[in-house]
């Protein structure tokens, strides 16, 4: 019902062309992109005050602050009604006046088809430390224009185990969603390391990345857990609201025992999935430790780096002769290091956390599947009951019940017979029930599952694409500059050698 209320809404909008749309302005095919832009910006600029918002995401979050402003007015004229709200496009005509920062106006300069709708943002870690226990929580912003919202922008604190209550509400609700990734719980060399400064600033980063991932999911985000997690306040105690420890401990024991149960008739397709998955795992796992490798020797490398520079530096004082040539070296060294530096800095704020977060990625396709399995397993356990329930009915028709027990203690056969065939009617009629109930659920899984697939495949590749483009600029920057730094040293050394050569010569 969500999804469709959300359809409902943007074929809402776009039923009327806006006064800046293509096709109201009438600008040719070939450079209507360009002309739009043209005069967006002299349309934008030609009220006092205004300036062009630059980028794509620049102004959606512009449009997101304006639509904020204006809730406010409203509120403060106490309008309350969600009919008359800013962020219904439909009720605006070409005919009506839109100011240059109306959000219809920036929404139809947006460059995406579909204009993102909920910003979040995590930063601003804080160390709290009590009597039982000592911990970091994050600082979450959240900026949206969604209607289901009561306000159009939240401020909550957070920490790690809110997170992880986020993300199983979210596989207990869909369980054949790809939800992402969680970064560990702590590293594993102590305890100590989760207040590391650098630990809990690749943390934050990946608990950004974690909560946008779920904004940008058609349907993730329409979760009411994950609302609840970006706006309530009081968040410890809306926790104690869930199932108690007991509870999550049976239903872990009866989804171990339900695995054991083997998949009959599993469709290729999803077999295909999880001998995909086992290589990428094994891929990704492979690339992770390399990369991590040459981090930490690439760091060595810049430590000796900036021991040796030094010592050259320190000649050049005792070697006049030399001094010249030396302290070019120590110069050519030093630009090394800034170039080292640089070229670690790409890996981990590029490669190594998109590379590690594919590796977690990993690990939960394999849960998605294995819930899907567990789903099919249900559904061919019902099926096969209901099969022996069958043969049972048949085997009780053509039986006689004359020597039973009952039949020694006096009782009719006839009656004996009745009951007995009632009481498996009643059963077959219940596991026809489930098997309809089960046969739904695989069909929903099976198209959920696919569908997610094929969203998280397109991001994974978008993703792992943008993190090698960017590591191999990082790497040919860090070669050229180093080559630069070098080829700029020989240089001067040989002009200082003609300019040695041509003074002898003439003396």
């Amino acid at each position: 019902m969500e999804a469709a209320g959300s359809a409902g809404s943007k074929s809402c909008k776009a039923a009327a062309p806006h006064p800046l749309s293509k096709d109201v302005l009438g600008f040719e095919d070939d450079d209507e992109d360009d002309d739009l832009e043209v005069f967006s910006k002299q349309y934008w600029t030609m009220s006092p005050g205004n300036t062009w918002p630059g980028s794509c995401t620049k102004r959606k979050e512009l449009r997101i602050q304006t639509t904020c402003d204006q809730r406010q007015r409203s509120c403060s004229r106490g309008r309350t009604d969600k009919d008359a709200s800013f962020t219904d496009a439909s009720s605006f005509s070409i005919s009506m006046q839109t100011s240059p920062s109306s959000m219809i106006n920036q929404h139809t300069l947006e460059d995406e088809p579909d204009s993102k709708d909920i910003f979040v943002t995590v930063d601003d870690p804080e160390n709290h430390v009590t009597a039982i226990e000592t911990f970091v929580t994050y600082r979450i912003t959240t900026k949206t224009t969604r209607s289901e919202f009561d306000s159009c922008e939240y401020e909550v604190r957070r920490r790690y185990q809110d997170f992880l209550w986020l993300k199983d509400k979210l596989e207990e609700a869909h369980s054949t969603l790809i939800v992402p990734p969680l970064p560990e719980k702590f590293v594993m060399r102590g305890m100590v390391e989760r207040f590391n400064e650098d630990f809990v600033a690749t943390r934050q980063k990946a608990l950004h990345k974690f909560l946008n991932r779920i904004a940008d999911h058609p349907t993730l985000s329409f979760n009411e857990d994950f609302k609840i997690f970006l706006t309530v306040q009081d968040f410890a105690s809306h926790k104690k609201l869930g199932p108690g420890f007991i509870s999550k401990m049976g239903e872990t024991v009866r989804a171990v025992a339900s695995t054991v149960r083997s998949v009959k008739n599993r469709p290729d397709e999803f077999t295909a999935m999880g001998d995909y998955v086992d290589i990428f795992r094994q891929k990704m796992g492979t690339l992770d430790k390399i990369s991590q490798r040459i981090l930490k020797e690439l760091r060595e490398h810049l430590a000796e780096m900036k021991e040796y520079g030094p010592i050259y530096t320190q000649w050049s004082e005792s070697e006049q002769e030399l001094a010249e040539p030396l302290k070019g070296v120590a110069s050519s060294i030093e630009n090394c290091c800034k170039a080292i530096e640089g070229l670690t800095m790409g890996l981990t704020e590029d490669l190594l956390p998109a590379l590690h977060e594919y590796v977690l990625c990993a690990e939960t396709l394999k849960s998605v599947l294995k819930r899907r399995d567990l789903i099919q397993a249900n559904y061919e356990s019902r099926v096969d009951a209901l099969t022996n329930k069958k043969a049972d009915r048949e085997m009780l028709e053509h039986s006689d019940l004359s020597f039973t027990f009952g039949a020694f203690l006096g009782k009719n056969t006839v009656e004996m017979k009745q009951q007995k065939q009632q009481k498996i009617d009643r059963e077959i009629e219940e596991l026809q029930a489930d098997i309809g109930r089960l046969e739904d659920k695989v069909e929903c899984a099976n198209s959920d599952l696919k569908a997610d697939w094929e969203r998280w495949s397109n991001n994974m590749r978008s993703d792992l694409q943008s993190a090698f483009q960017n590591a191999a600029e990082n790497n040919i920057h860090y070669f050229e500059r180093c080559l630069a730094t070098w080829e700029s040293f020989l240089a001067f050394q040989q002009t200082e050698i003609k300019a040695d050569k041509n003074g002898k010569e003439s003396t």
